[in-house]
């Protein structure tokens, strides 16, 4: 069983900044895909940003040019800097891995971190 390991989710303010991790095993964070999603009370899982190994980033609208996606391959760990943070925010954050493996999707989730945004 693959282990995503995330950290960093907490209470902060309108306007406040927060950094999420997640740590994979190695021969995970250098073939996959590694996204973070997060689900609000009430509504569905959506994807919020994604890094693959080559680097390239993706972004949902509602969070691009506040949040950042990015990988530090010494401790195979990625990282989303969240800026700007707003009430719609406020949801449980799951790091997810993700690769074709012939023709079949290999799907991996972390256990999830709350973040809360509010006065």
């Amino acid at each position: 069983q693959v282990q995503l390991v995330e950290s960093g989710g907490g209470l902060v303010q309108p306007g406040g900044s927060l950094t999420l991790s997640c740590a994979a095993p190695a021969t995970i964070f250098s073939t996959y895909t590694i996204g973070w999603f997060r689900q609000a009370p009430g509504k569905q899982r959506e994807a919020v940003a994604g890094i693959n190994s080559g680097d390239s980033t993706n972004y949902a609208d509602s969070v691009k040019g506040r949040f950042t996606i990015s990988r530090d391959n010494a401790k195979n760990t990625v990282y989303l800097q969240m800026n700007s943070l707003k009430a719609e925010d406020t949801a449980v954050y799951y790091c997810n891995a993700a690769a074709w493996i012939v023709d079949r999707l290999d799907n991996h989730w972390g256990q999830g971190t709350q973040v809360t945004v509010s006065s």
